[in-house]
């Protein structure tokens, strides 16, 4: 290469790093928006307020929660996908949303490994298997033989297609050889108080939006979706040791932002949301609500769970014939 040649190349460079630096010093100006697939009181809501309020006073700029919900979080993911790569977008992510429904829609209208960058990996959860509390059921293997005496009568609900919900019931059924209905709702809250009233049979939500019903005695807890018992729930067993051997659901989350966005503005967003979720305070609180937090994983490290995940999941899902459009 020419030696002028490379030097232009060089400038430019040089150029477009310190560009690329100033936005980043520059950098929150004005409101972030935090995009939730889900609808207000379900599990991703409940986290994303809590760091949301956290990161408007550590960033000095509003930090504005939109409940996106429906259509099993494609529309917040498909709205940040369209979004400019500048930071102002954020969104809260699971595994719903970037790995089941990657098998679930034709067309989800974004793609999880392209159109994303990851930031900071929360954790899980792991979801509780519901029955209303005067059902005359005491088991799965209950619900397991009341399927297989009614084929294709027996309902459960979720907080939309696509949800860790959803794919916990397709498993459940596929794994047990019943035909369950899937009875799909704009949101968790209204799927599970379905389960509390017996408008269906029964739900498979994640667990801190069902700790307190459970405890009241407005909801029957079956089973968890996790190999390992709950803390929260020590007295109810897995579906695996209950006999549905190797079932297993841990719902992650995490939180992400269009592809494209300066690095200097991942790894800062990376940097204080740890800081967020590593106060001691905060970690006891979202313990006791049944959020299990994770080792700190890099954006690289985060990134590989999804592509980890999508190579595991998204076979399973199409093989069950479970889709959504």
């Amino acid at each position: 290469m020419p030696s002028n040649l490379l030097s232009t190349v060089i400038a430019s460079l040089v150029v477009a790093a310190a560009a690329g630096s100033a936005v980043a010093q520059s950098w929150p100006t004005r409101p972030i928006r935090l995009l939730v697939p889900l609808a207000a009181g379900s599990t991703a809501d409940i986290i994303s307020r809590t760091v949301g309020t956290e990161l408007s006073r550590t960033l000095g700029q509003p930090v504005v929660v939109e409940n996106k919900p429906g259509a099993g979080g494609t529309i917040a993911m498909a709205e940040l996908a369209r979004s400019a790569p500048d930071g102002y977008t954020l969104s809260f992510a699971s595994q719903g949303t970037l790995v089941f429904n990657q098998a679930l829609y034709d067309k989800p209208g974004y793609d999880s490994t392209k159109d994303f960058s990851m930031i900071r990996f929360v954790g899980g959860v792991s979801n509780v298997m519901i029955a209303p509390p005067a059902a005359a059921v005491a088991r799965p293997s209950d619900m397991v033989a009341l399927a297989k005496a009614k084929p294709g009568t027996l309902t459960f609900s979720s907080g939309g297609s696509g949800t860790s919900h959803h794919l916990s019931g397709v498993l459940f059924a596929r794994m047990t050889g019943t035909d369950l209905i899937h009875v799909p709702y704009k949101g968790a809250p209204q799927g599970i108080l379905a389960v509390m009233s017996a408008e269906v049979n029964m739900g498979f939500f994640n667990t801190p939006t069902v700790i307190s019903q459970i405890r009241e005695g407005k909801l029957k807890a079956l089973a968890v979706t996790s190999l390992a018992r709950s803390p929260l729930l020590p007295d109810v067993p897995t579906l695996d040791e209950l006999g549905v051997k190797g079932y297993e659901v841990n719902t992650w989350f995490g939180f992400i932002s269009r592809a494209g966005t300066p690095s200097e503005i991942v790894d800062r967003l990376h940097s204080e949301i740890g800081k967020i979720l590593d106060e001691p305070t905060l970690r006891t609180r979202l313990a006791q609500q049944g959020f299990e937090l994770a080792a700190p994983l890099s954006p690289a490290q985060f990134a590989k769970v999804v592509n980890d995940d999508l190579a595991k999941w998204v076979p399973l899902v199409r093989a069950s014939g479970a889709k959504v459009d």
